[in-house]
C-alpha cells in the first residue's frame, strides 16, 4: 500500500519534521489480508494518530506548543471545534470522527492516543516497568481496541490486543532508544533498572551497549517476552478471518523482532523488520489463520 503523505502542520517558516508512514511502519497497519470496508477507517485513524505523533515528536517545536497543537487536535474530535483551514492533523481529526460517527465506534480510541502524546511532548519519564505499561495503556492499546471494535470483535480479546499492543510498542521505543535520548532528551528504558545497574540515561550515547546497558535491554526483552505470551490467545478470539491473518502475522513478526533486539545492538544500528519479512509474516498469516 502507498504511504500517505504525512507532516504536522507548521508555519510556513519551519521545516516541519516527517516520521513513520505506513509503509516504513515496522508491522502491517492495513494490509490486504483486511476487509475493504475497514481498510479506509484503518488508513484514517492511522493519519490522524502519525501526524499526532510528528508534533510530539518535533525537534523544533517547545513542549507547550506541542501540547497547544494536540489540545487543537483533542478537541476536533471531541466535536468541540472544528479544524482550521490548512491544519492537515486537525482535517485528519474531523475525518476520523464522522468516520467513527458513521460506525458508531468510541471516540476515546482516538482521544486516549493523545494523552500518551501529551506525556511525549512535555517528556514525561518511565521511571520503572509499571510507567512504561501505563504509558503503552495509552500509546498502544487504543489502536488494537479501535481495530477489534471496528470488526465488531467482542470485548474478551482486549487484553489478549492490549499485550500484543504493548510489545510493539516497547520493541519500537528499544529500536530507537538511543535517538529519542540524543534528539529528543526522552527515554523509555525503565530509570530504575538502569539505576540499578549503575547507569544514568546517557549510557544511551555510546556507539554500542556496554554489558550493563546490554542486561538491561535484555531485561526490558524478558517483560516483552512476558507480553507476547499474554497476547498468544488473540487470534483465537477474533472470529473475523482477514483480522485473524493480520493478528498472527504481526505476532509473528514482534517475536521475530523481540529475538533480533537480542542478538543485535540498538545503539550500533537501528535494528528492524525488512519488507520481505513482513511480506512472509503475511503470508504465515494467511496461510495459518484460515480456519479460528
Amino acid at each position: 500500500m502507498a504511504s500517505l503523505p504525512l507532516q504536522a502542520s507548521a508555519p510556513p517558516d519551519e521545516t516541519p519534521y516527517v516520521g513513520r508512514t505506513i509503509a516504513t511502519e515496522n508491522f502491517p497497519v492495513a494490509s490486504r489480508l483486511i476487509s475493504s470496508r475497514f481498510r479506509p477507517v484503518i488508513i484514517a485513524y492511522y493519519r490522524m494518530a502519525r501526524l499526532a505523533d510528528d508534533i510530539a515528536d518535533h525537534p523544533g517545536l517547545a513542549g507547550p506548543e506541542k501540547v497547544r497543537r494536540l489540545d487543537a487536535i483533542d478537541a476536533v474530535l471531541a466535536g468541540r471545534a472544528e479544524p482550521q483551514p490548512h491544519e492537515a492533523p486537525e482535517q485528519a481529526a474531523r475525518d476520523v470522527r464522522e468516520a467513527f460517527a458513521a460506525r458508531g465506534l468510541a471516540i476515546e480510541h482516538a482521544r486516549h492516543l493523545l494523552q500518551a502524546f501529551r506525556s511525549d511532548a512535555l517528556n514525561r519519564p518511565c521511571r520503572t516497568w509499571s510507567d512504561l505499561l501505563a504509558y503503552c495503556r495509552y500509546s498502544a492499546a487504543p489502536v488494537g481496541r479501535f481495530v477489534l471494535d471496528l470488526h465488531g470483535e467482542p470485548r474478551d480479546a482486549w487484553i489478549a490486543a492490549d499485550a500484543l499492543c504493548s510489545a510493539l510498542q516497547i520493541l519500537n521505543h528499544l529500536q530507537d532508544c538511543a535517538a529519542d535520548w540524543r534528539t529528543l532528551r526522552r527515554l523509555y528504558v525503565p530509570q530504575d533498572w538502569l539505576s540499578e545497574a549503575g547507569l544514568e540515561p546517557d549510557a544511551m550515547l555510546g556507539t554500542h551497549a556496554a554489558p550493563a546497558l546490554r542486561r538491561v535491554l535484555d531485561r526490558v526483552l524478558d517483560g516483552v517476552d512476558r507480553l507476547h505470551q499474554a497476547a498468544a490467545p488473540l487470534p483465537r478470539l477474533i472470529a473475523d478471518r482477514g483480522l485473524r491473518m493480520q493478528a498472527i502475522a504481526v505476532l509473528a513478526l514482534s517475536r521475530h523482532l523481540a529475538r533480533r533486539l537480542r542478538r543485535r545492538d540498538p545503539l550500533a544500528a537501528r535494528v528492524g523488520v525488512s519488507g520481505f519479512e513482513k511480506t512472509m509474516a503475511l503470508a504465515y498469516g494467511a496461510a495459518t489463520g484460515w480456519w479460528r
